[in-house]
């Protein structure tokens, strides 16, 4: 399962659909994986739950768990999660909470004592500075961190309405995408305020893939979030574009 999100990487097409870390609806979530199947995603991320553990597992699609808490992620591998994430933080900024460079850190650092040998995602917060961002990952990455991921989308508050406000949008996850892809060798994946008008750009700005949520996890119509999946997964095949 792990070796097929790899080889997504390594071709820089990687598409994570993200059904949300907060997001325990069952009969949602299962809408949202069967959706990133059927459009052709490379892998889902998903809460820490074992009942949505198990629904998701019946697609053929690698399952990402994300949580903040390093003892639930060793939890859900052992409920049969394929690789877990660090992070997705945005939920939290919504009820007032921050993580500093060194929770983050410290996270990381038990995460990987727990799983020593699962493959490891963090998201780097984007309420620090791009400077700090970027030293942050250095510091993951040392830490065991096999692949990183921005956000910053959910915070960012367009002026102008169209596809000038998609890529104002996405525009602190498009500049932390390109910062971090330099300071680090492993894998970076732009998320967070993504759209097809600017996930060719993610990649040209250095990602290895997008991750995708409220683009698709919001909608209440199967049909429309796979028609959406399928036109975000098209959208990261030109990625075939020179790194800036």
């Amino acid at each position: 399962m792990v070796k097929v999100i790899q080889t997504a990487l390594a071709g820089r097409g990687c598409v994570k659909v993200i059904a949300g870390l907060d997001n325990f609806d069952g009969e949602q979530v299962a809408r949202v994986v069967r959706a990133a199947y059927q459009g052709g995603a490379t892998y889902v991320d998903i809460a820490c739950d074992e009942q949505l553990i198990r629904r998701a597992k019946l697609s053929p699609l690698p399952v990402c768990v994300s949580a903040i808490e390093p003892e639930q992620l060793a939890q859900a591998v052992g409920w049969g999660a394929d690789l877990v994430e660090l992070g997705n933080f945005d939920c939290f900024y919504e009820q007032g909470q921050t993580f500093s460079a060194e929770q983050v850190l410290a996270l990381t650092q038990r995460t990987r004592q727990l799983l020593p040998n699962t493959l490891l995602c963090v998201t780097v917060p984007h309420t620090l500075a791009l400077v700090e961002q970027a030293h942050l990952a250095q510091q993951l990455v040392q830490a065991g961190a096999d692949l990183l991921q921005t956000e910053g989308g959910t915070s960012s508050h367009p002026s102008q309405p169209g596809t000038l406000g998609l890529i104002q949008k996405a525009a602190p996850a498009l500049a932390a995408a390109y910062e971090l892809s330099r300071a680090v060798a492993v894998p970076v994946l732009c998320a967070s305020g993504l759209s097809v008008v600017t996930v060719p750009m993610a990649l040209a700005a250095g990602a290895q893939g997008v991750g995708i949520g409220r683009a698709v996890n919001r909608l209440r119509d199967e049909v429309m979030m796979i028609a959406t999946v399928r036109a975000l997964v098209e959208a990261a095949q030109p990625a075939r574009l020179p790194v800036l």
